[in-house]
């Protein structure tokens, strides 16, 4: 594809940091953009198992705590609308109710309606974001949960809790929401041309996986690729002599 196409089809601000990174050459900013496309889709089948295991880790945790299978649907009125969970809204300058748990799960069951699609707690389940089931782990939800979620990281360390996994969550969750945009993942905070995020981002993936049940990494190195793809576009980028 001709560079002209390719800036028009991607997008120029988006080309724009490629180009940058290879000197201005724009064969090299194509061949390393394609570069950092296949290190995101290395990401893919791991950030999968993650998500899936991860809600229905927390999915049991709290069926028994609520002692109810249906506790997604139930609870909407229950925990999801406490009193206590709360924002601070600049405009008023005060703290304001925050029950977004509550309004996916209205949102939720609005398009299945929509869908004239039987409403199931799978169903429910199965249509919440990534960013849903990271929300138990933030202080507001965690309190009012009595910290039941972290029972969904059975080898968790002993020196480990909330925190720890709250943070690696939200790592995680930005870096899909980066390759989900096809953001580049291929430049480091300062903005130059290295993996050692990405990476980083594998090594929480890790731990995640790790902590939930600590046969899971061994299961999900049938489809790792990560450190090979980043290995070959390595590679790749000082062949080109980008990298």
């Amino acid at each position: 594809m001709n560079f002209q196409k390719f800036e028009v089809l991607i997008s120029q601000s988006r080309v724009s940091r490629y180009l940058a990174a290879t000197g201005g050459n724009q064969r090299k900013a194509q061949k390393l953009y394609l570069a950092n496309l296949r290190v995101a889709q290395a990401f893919h089948p791991l950030l999968g198992l993650l998500e899936i295991t991860l809600r229905n880790k927390i999915d049991s945790a709290l069926s028994i705590h609520f002692g109810n299978p249906n506790w997604i649907l139930t609870e909407v009125n229950g925990f999801m609308a406490d009193p206590s969970i709360t924002k601070y809204d600049k405009k008023v300058k005060s703290q304001v109710p925050d029950h977004w748990l509550k309004k996916e799960v209205l949102k939720a069951k609005t398009r299945l309606t929509t869908l004239q699609t039987p409403i199931t707690v799978g169903k429910i389940i199965a249509e919440q974001s990534f960013g849903f089931w990271t929300e138990f782990f933030e202080t507001k939800y965690y309190r009012v949960l009595l910290g039941t979620p972290i029972q969904a990281f059975t080898g968790l360390p002993s020196t480990y809790g909330r925190k720890e996994v709250s943070q690696d969550l939200n790592t995680i969750r930005k870096f899909r929401n980066r390759i989900n945009h096809n953001e580049p993942i291929c430049f480091n905070s300062q903005n130059d041309l290295d993996f050692s995020d990405a990476l980083g981002v594998y090594c929480a993936i890790s731990n995640i996986l790790k902590w939930m049940d600590t046969e899971l990494p061994q299961f999900a190195k049938h489809i790792d690729k990560v450190k090979s793809s980043i290995r070959i576009a390595k590679q790749l980028l000082r062949w080109w002599y980008v990298f």
